[in-house]
């Protein structure tokens, strides 16, 4: 099976058994079923994974899962590039084309291989894309390719964010620190969280 085949299993598993009983049902947003094809096509073109309604509202999501030992890190990530890709248009990867308002993301309590013991995430945030558009918009976030592993607070207000390379060459990505959007801007720019912003909850 292919990498790509992989993840997607692992992805779609953690959706269905544990992110929609532990978070999406926890806020009311109810999964909107898509036909295959168009969910597909939506995912490939502009970054969606899933539709959900509350009270009447369309919530479009990115998901991303991540296995117990990444579960030091405060930030969630966004593929950048993939520039050694043979097809052109394919280089610009997720932040060139995502149009999804909300972004979830989790840390699980165990790896991959094992990924159906698991029932439960050591720590998750679901974050509001559009205010986060908003910054990099504006230039409050910012990509550099600094050769830095982690984000930083630039002059107190903006967030620098490095541009991260996969050891395998296949593409890179930047993480952007979910406990500095809070601390800089508000709760408003996560939606729900547990353990991003208090180890301890």
């Amino acid at each position: 099976m292919s990498s790509y085949k992989k993840d997607r299993a692992f992805t779609d598993y953690v959706h269905k058994h544990i992110a929609l009983p532990h978070i999406y049902n926890s806020i009311s947003w109810k999964e909107v079923k898509l036909k295959k094809n168009y969910a597909k096509f939506i995912d490939m073109t502009v970054g969606i994974d899933y539709v959900f309604i509350t009270d009447d509202t369309v919530k479009t999501v990115q998901e991303r899962f991540r296995e117990a030992k990444y579960k030091e890190f405060t930030d969630f990530t966004i593929r950048y590039r993939r520039d050694d890709n043979k097809h052109l248009d394919r280089q610009e990867s997720e932040y060139f084309k995502m149009k999804a308002h909300y972004f979830t993301y989790g840390i699980l309590d165990c790896s991959k291989s094992d990924i159906c013991k698991s029932s439960q995430f050591l720590k998750y945030a679901i974050i509001d894309l559009k205010k986060v558009y908003e910054k990099l918009d504006s230039g409050d976030i910012f990509i550099s390719d600094n050769g830095e592993h982690k984000c930083r607070i630039v002059n107190g207000e903006k967030i620098e964010c490095p541009v991260k390379y996969n050891t395998d060459g296949s593409s890179s990505f930047f993480p952007i620190d979910i406990s500095y959007l809070v601390k800089l801007w508000g709760k408003d720019m996560v939606v729900l969280q547990k353990g991003f912003l208090n180890p301890n909850e």
